[in-house]
């Protein structure tokens, strides 16, 4: 079994400039936060986050805004960091809406295979310039392509050393997801199990899409 145990200092080693990275979490909960700081301690810069929202100033994925490392968002909603919507207007970072479920159909597509959605939600809106529609029995859709990551940056619950996975209440909304769509997916767990000891049927995330686990016993 390959050993996917990595420490913090060695997990910077996989920040570089211009990446696009998702990171999970709703508001700041379930969001990483000791990979977000070892993000932000790297200085790279001029990442494109995807994510389903900013947080806060101080909170989530909030500082890596504040300290002008992001070059795109594309997120949900914004408005609980106003430091994200100040650097949009002021053109210092470009940010791209989608409307929340679009935003996690299009990452659950990319972890699948798949080549797009179909959805009503935007039609007739500033959401459809430049997409391309199909009309099925009289209802227009619009497509909405994959959206996939060089790095998922995601918060679990139990990780056995496998990279099975768990998740605790509110975290399981985006990280599952989220780690099934970027080309390596990197783990912070709460707690660090034996193999055996996660019952199967309480696996949300399998071991063979998990890259890499940080160890809690060393951050």
């Amino acid at each position: 079994m390959k050993n996917k145990l990595i420490a913090l200092p060695d997990a910077a080693r996989l920040f570089r400039d211009g990446m696009t990275i998702m990171v999970g979490g709703f508001m700041g909960v379930g969001t990483p936060p000791r990979l977000v700081n070892a993000l932000l301690d790297s200085g790279v810069r001029d990442l494109t986050l995807i994510a389903n929202d900013t947080a806060f100033v101080d909170i989530g994925i909030g500082p890596l805004i504040v300290n002008g490392r992001v070059r795109k968002v594309i997120a949900s909603h914004i408005g609980t960091n106003p430091e994200t919507g100040r650097r949009m207007i002021a053109g210092e970072m470009e940010v791209q809406l989608v409307p929340q479920g679009t935003l996690i159909e299009q990452i659950r597509c990319a972890g699948a295979g798949l080549g797009g959605i179909l959805t009503p939600t935007g039609v007739g809106t500033v959401v459809e310039d430049g997409k391309q529609t199909l009309t099925l029995d009289g209802v227009t859709y619009l497509l909405e392509r994959p959206l996939r990551a060089d790095l998922a940056l995601v918060r679990a619950h139990h990780a056995d050393r496998a990279g099975n996975l768990t998740y605790q209440l509110s975290a399981r909304n985006f990280n599952p997801l989220i780690a099934m769509a970027a080309d390596i997916t990197l783990v912070e767990p709460d707690t660090l199990v034996d193999v055996g000891a996660i019952e199967p049927d309480r696996v949300m995330t399998p071991g063979a899409v998990v890259d890499y686990i940080v160890n809690p016993e060393e951050c």
